[in-house]
């Protein structure tokens, strides 16, 4: 009994740690730590991901800052999707330690895994024919999809995974005043997890809630400023892990949460006459709260600079981001809870999976207002520079990447929408 308790500590402590971390490579190419906020929505995502102050597309408002909303009028349905593909080199050069074997032998490889796809849906309606000053937003919304495979590779012992994040998000922004809007939103994130390790996971899932509230204000015709505030969402993936060390299997359950994000966003439109769109966001992300990543990630900044010139029915986008790098330089050997044995080349291996090291991002893109009646149609494309990353003594990694993605947006005239006359009062311009 003494031994397989102590197995099961030993092997616990040393696969968790891979384990609950290891899930978001192939589309973590566009990500801050492993959550794509808007960086893959069809407008936005050409723009950086600059969404906080004046979304160009409803599923930006409806999954950043919900006091947005109540830019777009009428009724708005968007359809999209997005593709993510990383290069992803691993180098480790020393062994990771279990009780008895060795659970990663040295090797250098790329990742296998295929890219990722992202889908979003999202509708909006403004309620001003019911006298209410509100827009209320419903979506489907990836908030996080990775793939990660080694498996080709033996000395790596089959390392490889899988975490996908949906979320539905249900949105209301009210207009207080003329130049004063707040909102708030409820989402249910549906978390879909593979851990690493054949023979040893099996993929789980589970529910989790996460708020957010926000605000905007005009300060005039030209310049809108706004923010969030948004919660962590906490997923335990029960049973996550399941090894057999002796008689009889052991399952283990996996803690893993999305961290609260603080999001502040200006945007102005005094230059050409209104055509050009400046705006920026800066994210704060509180990774040192979130279970699983704070023994891993430090907290981040990211700031997101972006840019629209409308000629006619043309959007002519462009966006930059700079991210700061999350990698804690002093991990801790606590890792979910749980302590990690051996020293400390096991933590920086399972940093290395999360490495999304790069600072430096670049997106643009176009749109198409009424490419048929009613209906506009948002393409975006961006990249990930190559970076480099010294992850202790026997650890380093490199990765760049791209993404491209298009959406479709129908736009109807109901109730209210009728007085409307300027493009400007479909929200996004």
């Amino acid at each position: 009994m003494t031994q397989r308790i102590c197995y099961r500590a030993t092997l616990q402590c040393s696969l968790v740690a891979v384990m609950i971390l290891s899930s978001v490579n192939t589309a973590k190419a566009q990500t801050f730590g492993v959550e794509l906020h808007n960086t893959l929505m069809p407008a936005s995502g050409a723009m950086g991901g600059v969404s906080i102050a004046k979304p160009q597309d409803i599923l930006s408002g409806i999954n950043a800052n919900p006091s947005s909303l109540t830019q777009f009028k009428g009724t708005q349905f968007i359809f999209s999707g997005g593709w993510a593909e990383a290069t992803f080199n691993l180098t480790q050069t020393g062994r990771i330690p279990l009780a008895g074997p060795t659970l990663v032998e040295p090797f250098s490889a790329k990742q296998s895994a295929p890219g990722a796809a992202a889908g979003n849906i999202g509708v909006t309606q403004d309620l001003s024919e019911l006298g209410l000053p509100a827009t209320v937003g419903v979506g489907f919304v990836t908030s996080s999809g990775a793939l990660i495979d080694f498996s080709q590779v033996p000395e790596s012992n089959g390392t490889s995974s899988g975490l996908f994040v949906f979320s539905l998000p249900v949105s209301v922004g009210v207009d207080l005043t003329e130049r004063l809007s707040v909102g708030t939103s409820m989402a249910l994130g549906i978390g879909i997890y593979d851990a690493p390790f054949v023979g040893l996971s099996h993929t789980v899932m589970d529910y989790a809630l996460r708020g957010t509230v926000g605000t905007n204000y005009r300060l005039n015709d030209c310049n809108t400023i706004g923010g969030y505030y948004q919660t962590k969402q906490n997923f335990t993936f029960d049973n996550g892990i399941v090894f057999d060390p002796g008689p009889g299997q052991i399952a283990e359950d996996v803690r893993l949460d999305l961290p609260e994000n603080i999001g502040l966003g200006i945007a102005n439109t005094s230059l050409c006459d209104g055509k050009l769109l400046l705006a920026s966001d800066l994210l704060y992300k509180l990774w040192d709260e979130a279970d699983s990543f704070k023994s891993v990630y430090d907290n981040q900044w990211v700031v997101q600079l972006g840019s629209q010139y409308s000629l006619g029915r043309y959007r002519f986008r462009t966006g930059y981001v700079w991210a700061e790098n999350p990698i804690d330089q002093t991990p801790g050997s606590n890792i979910g809870g749980v302590v990690q044995p051996g020293d400390i080349r096991a933590v920086r291996y399972t940093q290395g999976l999360l490495a999304v090291t790069s600072q430096h991002r670049i997106s643009g893109g176009i749109g198409i207002r009424d490419l048929l009646p009613g209906v506009d149609f948002d393409a975006m494309a961006g990249g990930m520079f190559r970076d480099s990353e010294q992850l202790g003594q026997f650890t380093t990694t490199s990765i760049e990447s791209y993404w491209i993605g298009g959406g479709l947006t129908w736009r109807f005239r109901r109730g209210s929408c009728e007085r409307l006359r300027t493009p400007d009062t479909w929200g996004g311009s």
